[in-house]
């Protein structure tokens, strides 16, 4: 199997594969296929049970199923995160922890579980939930923005925001912290973060999804206000055409 990353952060994940051989993927990630290739489509965790894969599809917010690409002979496959951002490969020999909706995509013998918000301290804020990884293999992570690698050795330390955490190592030495004094947490735009002390490696995003919705929530809720208060004025003035500085006309109309 081979496979590159093209043409980031409005990437697509390309994989060839050989008879035989299979990539997960979530629905919807498929770009294009280019060969004879068996879909199947089957529980996220083969290995666990029916409560396990319900409760990886509830709380880490990724599907419930996923789809098993299986070459039936040469071919080629083209995959696609859904966040406007980079796509990176993981490599995982143990465990990792990745931010739900950030998964796109895995090869080898990987499965995934949820780390509950308790489990993790509650670390990664009240709308934000973790899926753990564990195997050895390849997962393709989709982030929102840049996707950046961060290796801290042994003693060094760094501070994250909830929202901009996509992935690190699970045997990772971590706790949850606020960013800024109280005042700087009540009025700042900052609040609570991750601490992680090395060794460890982590994976950030340069964009914060959180934001974004705030944002948007914010021009709905004005546009809604504007169309609320807005009511029809009766036109007694003449219409003008944008840019064309004359009266709007019946152009039907015979002209002698």
């Amino acid at each position: 199997m081979e496979w590159r990353i093209s043409k980031n952060p409005f990437g697509m994940l390309e994989v060839e594969m050989d008879k035989g051989e299979t990539i997960t993927a979530e629905p919807g990630a498929l770009v294009y296929m280019q060969g004879d290739v068996d879909v199947k489509t089957s529980a996220k965790i083969r290995e666990q049970g029916f409560l396990s894969r319900l409760k990886t599809a509830m709380l880490g917010r990724e599907s419930f199923f996923l789809n098993d690409y299986i070459a039936r002979g040469r071919c080629m496959l083209g995959f696609a995160g859904s966040m406007i951002g980079d796509i990176e490969a993981v490599e995982v020999k143990d465990s990792y922890i990745v931010q739900g909706g950030s998964y796109m995509a895995s090869i080898g013998g990987i499965s995934l579980d949820t780390k509950f918000q308790g489990f993790v301290k509650g670390i990664f804020g009240t709308e934000l939930f973790m899926l753990k990884v564990d195997g050895s293999g390849t997962i393709f992570v989709n982030s929102y923005g840049s996707l950046f690698r961060k290796d801290l050795k042994n003693g060094e330390r760094m501070v994250i925001d909830n929202y901009n955490l996509v992935a690190m190592n699970a045997s990772a030495e971590y706790r949850v912290t606020k960013i800024g004094g109280i005042k700087t947490f009540i009025l700042g735009g900052e609040g609570l973060g991750v601490e992680v002390n090395g060794p460890a490696t982590v994976y950030l995003q340069s964009r914060n999804m959180m934001e974004l919705k705030g944002e948007l929530t914010r021009l709905l809720e004005l546009d809604k206000y504007v169309q609320k208060g807005s009511q029809p004025q009766p036109q007694s003035q003449p219409q003008f055409d944008i840019g064309l500085g004359r009266e709007r006309r019946d152009w039907d109309t015979p002209r002698i």
